[in-house]
C-alpha cells in the first residue's frame, strides 16, 4: 500500500483527528540525526534483509483502527448490513495483508482480488435479499479501500442491489457525502472515522476511540448516530501504526514484540525511521518510549510507511521502521 491511503491527522484531541494514524504524515525529506539525548546502552544495529515483520505491540499502544462498514442510515436495512457483516465476519489482519499483496505485488485488479476472495471464502452463500435499488460504495485513494469496496459491492449484488463502486478520495471528502447520501456505504477505520467524527460533532473532544475495540465502536455508533451514519459489525482486521525490522533483525536479537524491542535494543546502535512528525506524535516515537520504555540512538526521517522505509530496513540503514499492519510487505514470499 502506497501514500495516498486513508489520511493522517494530527495529535490526540485535536480537530478532526485520526487519532490511531497521529503518528503519520507526508514524507519528508531524508537523513538521519545525531544520536538521542538519554539513549544509553549498547542497543541493536540494523541488519539488511528481504522479508519484513511486524513487531507485535503486546502492550496495546495503538487504538482499535479495525475494519468497519459504514452506511447512510437512510439505506441501512437488516440485509444490507447483514451482507457486508459476512467480509467482517472472514477478513482479518493476515488475510488483507494478503490480499493488498495481489494487488500491489502480483498486479491483479482490486476486482479480480475481491472476487478471489469471496469464492475462496464463499462470501455470497445463503445472503439474504434486501429490497434492491441503487447502492454506491465510495472507496478511498488508496488499494486497500478499493479492494474491500470491491468485496463490499459482491455482497451488495448478492442481496440483490444493482451495485457499483466510486473511487473517491480522502475522508473530507467521503464523509460528507456519506451523509449526504450520495454515496451510501464505505469501507471504514473504527478508532480513525471515531476520532474524525468526534472533532465535528464535540469540536475535537476528549478522544473517544482506544485500544478496546467494544468501547470504540460503542462511541463510533454514538457520534454516527448524530449525523446519520449505521455501522456494520467490526472485522478483526485493523489497519495501525506498526513497527516492522527485517526477518534477520528478529532472529538476531530475538525479538517479536515492542517489549522485547526495548529491553533489548535501547541504545546507541538502534535507528528508529519514520515520517518526520514520528519524533511528535504520540502514537509513534513518543509512544514508544512513553508506553514501552525504548530509547534509540538516532531517529532517520524518511516517509509515512513508503518506499523510502521499507528500504532503509531492507538495506541494513534503519533497525525500526513505522510500515502500516497491513502493508504487502508482510506477506511471507
Amino acid at each position: 500500500m502506497r501514500a495516498g491511503r486513508r489520511l493522517s491527522i494530527a495529535v490526540v484531541g485535536a480537530v478532526a483527528a485520526a487519532a490511531v494514524l497521529a503518528g503519520c504524515g507526508d514524507a519528508g525529506s531524508s537523513g538521519t540525526e545525531a544520536p538521542e539525548q538519554g539513549a544509553s546502552g549498547e542497543g541493536c544495529a540494523p541488519v539488511a534483509g528481504e522479508q519484513l515483520i511486524a513487531l507485535e505491540d503486546d502492550k496495546s499502544l495503538q487504538n482499535a483502527d479495525n475494519i468497519i462498514p459504514a452506511v447512510n442510515s437512510e439505506v441501512a436495512t437488516p440485509q444490507l448490513i447483514a451482507a457486508l457483516d459476512k467480509v467482517s465476519a472472514v477478513l482479518d489482519t493476515p488475510k488483507l495483508v494478503q490480499l493488498n499483496k495481489a494487488v500491489d505485488v502480483d498486479r491483479k485488479s482490486a476486482q479480480a482480488a475481491a472476487q478471489e476472495f469471496a469464492d475462496a471464502n464463499s462470501l455470497t452463500d445463503g445472503v439474504e435479499q434486501g429490497p434492491g435499488g441503487q447502492i454506491t460504495v465510495g472507496a478511498g485513494n488508496f488499494t486497500e479501500s478499493e479492494i474491500i469496496a470491491e468485496l463490499y459491492k459482491i455482497q451488495l449484488a448478492a442481496a440483490g442491489y444493482q451495485a457499483t463502486v466510486q473511487q473517491i478520495g480522502n475522508r473530507e471528502l467521503y464523509e460528507p457525502a456519506l451523509e449526504k447520501g450520495e454515496i451510501q456505504v464505505v469501507p471504514e477505520y473504527a478508532a480513525t472515522l471515531a476520532e474524525f467524527l468526534n472533532g465535528k460533532v464535540n469540536s475535537g473532544g476528549q478522544p473517544v476511540s482506544s485500544p478496546d475495540v467494544d468501547k470504540t465502536v460503542t462511541a463510533l455508533r454514538d457520534l454516527g448516530e448524530e449525523v446519520g451514519l449505521t455501522f456494520g459489525a467490526p472485522a478483526a482486521a485493523q489497519n495501525q501504526n506498526a513497527f516492522a525490522v527485517t526477518q534477520e533483525f528478529a532472529e538476531k536479537y530475538g525479538v517479536r514484540t515492542l517489549s522485547e524491542l526495548a529491553e533489548k535494543c535501547s541504545g546507541t546502535a538502534t535507528v528508529l525511521g519514520g515520517p518526520p512528525e514520528c519524533q511528535e506524535r504520540p502514537f509513534c516515537k513518543p509512544g514508544l518510549e512513553q508506553t514501552y520504555g525504548l530509547t534509540v540512538g538516532s531517529f532517520s526521517s524518511l516517509d509515512q510507511g513508503g518506499p523510502l522505509t521499507k528500504t532503509g530496513l531492507r538495506n541494513g540503514t534503519i533497525s525500526v521502521g513505522l510500515v502500516f499492519s497491513t502493508d504487502a510487505a508482510y506477506a511471507q514470499s
